[in-house]
């Protein structure tokens, strides 16, 4: 709610003033009412008592008028908020994204940016974000990892997460106070709830896809380096028939993998992916596109669960392998971004993807013909 709209329209405040807060410093500008451009008043040290001075010294200049203070929301969380409310003046923690911006507005500065909040809070152009008490802020604290790393709980770099020795490591922590153990253990709690429960949905998906008529695409799919049969099951449910695209580009095109482009005259312009079609699809192809980042090989992992895939889907899933790591490793040495490499990665693999479908569709169709009796 802005301030114009909501309580400052009830109100009638002495001065409107923007706060550019950081973790060590603040810089704060002055609107009054009116038409006048907005006074820059400074730094300050971003601390209870030079914020106590600041209030002080604004109460006296506006002669005990009530004051309305904003700053955006941001890492530097909601202290400062109470402070100002519990001073007796009005406070509005504001929305970065929904700040106007201007067009062609490329200098940013801390006092640029105070006025401007000053000069918006005046007019009633932010738009305020909720801001919960202390207990509610406890209650939603961030995840395990964060909340550990704030209390200075480090798991050893290098070694993995989620495992039984993380696990073990997890449940002999103790913290000094209290309440923070709880919220530990809250934790702790949830992220196991949430794994048994991934657990049971995939173990009931992988009893129903015998039954499923696509059992025979996710067998020769998951011969694919970086696929398993959750993957496959996915990119199934997700595309529906594949082969109702005509060739593998329209399917990396209708996956949002294709880059976007601005062509005028003899100018050609390309830029990043264009990320339409299906999200989950594409996010799946993306996260497979990773295992291409090691040498082609036929390990035993990928010999067993390609033990059902058709002839001819492995050798496609084998020309993907070299073909992939290949890639992966050639556009990595010319200095490439190892994300970009990857999306690069997930579209060519999306063309292997489409030529096992097509290969199984005969094989699918002789598995779904109805049976003549004698």
């Amino acid at each position: 709610m802005s301030a114009a709209s909501g309580k400052g329209a009830a109100k009638q405040y002495a001065a409107y003033i923007g706060l550019d807060v950081h973790k060590e410093t603040i810089a704060v500008a002055v609107a009054e009412p009116g038409r006048d451009e907005p006074l820059y008043r400074g730094e300050i040290a971003n601390t209870p008592k030079k914020v106590e001075r600041l209030i002080a010294q604004l109460s006296e200049a506006y002669d005990g008028g009530l004051l309305l203070f904003c700053y955006e929301a941001g890492p530097c969380g909601y202290g400062l908020y109470r402070q100002l409310i519990a001073s007796g003046h009005d406070c509005e923690v504001v929305a970065p994204s929904l700040i106007p911006q201007k067009a062609g507005e490329r200098i940013k500065t801390d006092r640029r940016d105070a006025l401007k909040l000053a000069r918006l809070l005046r007019s009633g152009d932010l738009t305020a974000v909720w801001v919960p008490d202390q207990e509610q802020e406890r209650k939603a604290r961030q995840q395990l990892n964060a909340f550990l790393l704030r209390h200075g709980q480090h798991w050893p770099k290098g070694k993995s997460r989620w495992t039984p020795a993380h696990e073990n490591w997890l449940a002999g922590l103790k913290l000094d106070d209290p309440w923070q153990q709880v919220v530990l253990q809250s934790d702790i709690d949830a992220e196991r709830a949430a794994g048994e429960r991934v657990a049971q949905l995939n173990d009931q998906l992988m009893r129903a896809l015998p039954e499923w008529s696509l059992a025979p695409v996710v067998d020769s799919l998951v011969a694919l380096r970086g696929l398993d049969k959750l993957a496959a099951i996915v990119l199934l449910a997700e595309l529906g028939d594949i082969t109702r695209f005509d060739s593998p580009k329209q399917l990396m095109a209708f996956l949002g993998l294709v880059p976007s482009e601005h062509s005028s005259g003899g100018r050609r312009r390309q830029g990043a992916i264009t990320l339409t079609g299906n999200s989950h699809a594409r996010r799946m192809l993306i996260e497979s596109a990773w295992s291409y980042r090691f040498p082609a090989r036929q390990t035993k992992h990928l010999k067993a669960k390609a033990a059902n895939a058709s002839p001819a889907a492995k050798q496609i899933a084998w020309k993907a392998q070299v073909r992939l790591c290949g890639r992966y490793r050639s556009m990595t040495r010319a200095g490439k971004n190892t994300k970009l490499v990857c999306v690069a990665i997930a579209r060519e693999l999306a063309g292997f993807l489409w030529d096992i479908v097509r290969q199984e569709r005969p094989r699918l169709a002789l598995t779904q013909a109805p049976v003549t009796g004698a």
